[in-house]
């Protein structure tokens, strides 16, 4: 029996024990108890390696001590432990013990297995279920043996995808199309020692990317320190327990030998000022959760203008402003909606476009993460800028590249059983360029525009400027006459004259009644000035060469008609407005 069929056979055994509950209680069932097999197997290699090797875990709960299957004086292969004490060991001693007694300050492995059991669980209550788990397991993994080894990483990688269909797990799941076209866009360099981060690392699909990515670059000149480096150059925090178990055994079949830089934690759940210039990383990579919203207080010591509690919208403002070093390199999957969103997506995009260069949007079809979501998603990639300190704003980007991703001939969209595959993204890597000269190979074609953002911002500033230096005029006017105010209403301390007091409350009420429409007068200016700055942040741009798709369909072509005859009446109504406007002073001459 192959793996995968193993794993499957896996699957069915825990579909018969009434303590596991659908797909993603048998993913997390499963992969602690693949952590432990695997974890012991790594053992014993670093034990060859070391024979000062010292395990963190206590004898009694190491794999080959309970688990294992053991020969008899016959040379039959056993159980160590009957099934019907099996669940009583598991949850009354194995589990206590790992969760609460491995001290996490001991060394990093001690680290990593306090993390991963920290909120794991034993779901199953059939002890002789288990037994039959540990069987398949003991019988099909072999990780000393390289094709296993190899294809145990297939095969855990299909689970991941597997999950895709179990309701909210499918977040944890990015096409590993996606992962590996972002990780070799963003280029991490190994000689140069360059650190990558997902803070929203999930299954650990764009970390297993970059440490591909990573070994590419090896040759057989590379040292024993380059292959060792990788292992330092990968960060990751995830804060729900089953992707971070997921991740933490993922890492493990990738050669991460100690993964205590997967951190369980939230990302978003560290405060502000906590970030320091330590944690800033050469690159991002990653997929942060959209359309969700953190707990009340969480964020709350975020700047003012980037507060929110929309989790993308936290995880792009943290990215720009603490986490992407100078010149660092990132791509993030955002939604249609940050293209197009106002309010703090727009304040958000123009920190973005101000302090780091966006230079590429990939703009990619539905269902690219169907089932999950059928939300059309682009793929961002941003450098950032370094700081120039000199009393003005200054912009990194001048002009941003899209590419709209086309479906494969004859697909209609994606699914589960027809993903997205690496190939495709062939078309975008040739056409790619260099950002070392500013792309200048680029051309468009029928799938690729460019945007001149520079122009399309001077000349929004230009016409706003006029609006927001009436409103400041304006402001400054009112601020004058409630001055004068403050300092009459001061003025009363001490004075007991009623009539005194009466002129004075007249006075103040009449500054307060002038100030007043100039502040309403300056809001209104205002306004006037940001409708026609802040649409230059709307990143929503369609594809200006892209052919006109024919439309047959009778309800949308009714539905085109209306709406065209509705503009030519918009258009009208509009010209007519303006005429009566130039003709009026005519029309009163005549009457006087």
């Amino acid at each position: 029996m192959n793996l995968s069929s193993t794993i499957k056979s896996i699957q069915d055994i825990m579909r018969k024990d009434d303590g596991v509950d659908g797909d993603a209680q048998r993913l997390g069932q499963l992969t602690w108890m693949l952590f432990l097999k695997v974890f012991d197997q790594r053992e014993e290699e670093w034990e060859d390696d070391n024979p000062a090797y010292q395990s963190p875990l206590p004898e009694r709960f190491r794999w080959r001590n309970w688990a294992a299957y053991k020969a008899d004086a016959d040379g039959k292969k056993k159980p160590q432990i009957a099934g019907s004490e099996l669940i009583g060991f598991v949850n009354n001693e194995l589990f206590p013990t790992l969760k609460d007694q491995i001290d996490a300050d001991r060394s990093p492995q001690h680290k990593v297995i306090r993390e991963i059991f920290r909120d794991a669980n034993n779901y199953m209550k059939s002890g002789p279920q288990m037994l039959a788990v540990i069987e398949k397991l003991e019988e099909a993994i072999n990780f000393h043996d390289f094709k296993t080894r190899a294809s145990l990483g297939d095969v855990y990688e299909q689970m991941l995808n597997d999950l895709r269909g179990a309701g909210n797990a499918g977040e944890f799941y990015t096409p590993r199309a996606i992962t590996a076209f972002m990780a070799d866009r963003v280029n991490p360099r190994l000689d140069k020692r360059e650190t990558v981060m997902d803070p929203a690392c999930g299954t650990g699909g764009f970390l297993t990317a970059a440490i591909d990515h990573f070994r590419n670059q090896l040759t057989t000149k590379s040292s024993a320190e380059d292959k060792r480096a990788i292992e330092g150059l990968i960060h990751g925090i995830e804060k729900k327990q089953l992707p971070h178990l997921l991740c933490t055994t993922n890492m493990l079949l990738h050669g991460i030998d100690v993964p205590s830089q997967i951190e369980h934690r939230n990302t978003l759940g560290i405060g502000w000022n906590e970030w320091s210039a330590n944690d800033k990383v050469d690159c991002i990579i990653t997929n942060p959760p959209f359309g969700g919203y953190e707990d009340d207080g969480v964020g709350s010591d975020y700047p003012a203008d980037l507060r929110t509690r929309e989790t993308a919208d936290m995880f792009m403002a943290l990215i720009i402003k603490k986490l992407l070093k100078e010149n660092g390199r990132a791509a993030v999957v955002l939604p249609d909606g940050f293209l197009f969103g106002d309010g703090i997506k727009g304040t958000l995009k123009k920190l973005l476009l101000r302090d780091c260069k966006l230079h590429t949007i990939i703009r990619l079809p539905k269902g690219v993460f169907a089932p999950y979501t059928t939300i059309k998603t682009n793929l961002l990639f941003f450098t950032k800028g370094s700081t120039v300190d000199d009393g003005t704003e200054h912009f990194h980007t001048d002009t941003i590249w899209f590419y709209e991703h086309p479906y494969p001939p004859g697909y209609k969209s994606y699914s589960k059983t027809k993903p997205i595959r690496l190939e495709e993204f062939k078309p975008e890597q040739d056409w790619w360029g260099s950002e070392a000269n500013d792309f200048a190979d680029r051309v468009e074609n029928e799938f690729a525009w460019k945007v001149d953002f520079k122009t399309k911002r001077e000349q929004a500033e230009a016409a706003a400027q006029p609006h927001w230096q009436r409103a400041e005029e304006l402001n400054n006017q009112a601020a004058a006459l409630e001055a004068e105010a403050k300092d009459l209403r001061n003025s009363l301390t001490g004075s007991t004259d009623a009539a005194y007091r009466e002129k004075i409350d007249a006075q103040i009420a009449e500054l307060r009644a002038q100030a007043e429409p100039l502040r309403l007068q300056a809001r209104d200016a205002q306004a006037a000035g940001d409708r026609l700055y802040w649409p230059i942040f709307n990143l929503d741009i369609k594809n200006p060469n892209a052919p006109e798709d024919e439309i047959h369909d009778p309800d949308l072509l009714l539905e085109k008609y209306k709406k065209l005859l509705g503009e030519i009446e918009e258009t009208e109504n509009q010209l007519k407005s303006e005429l009566a406007s130039a003709l009026a002073h005519h029309f009163v001459g005549e009457d006087v």
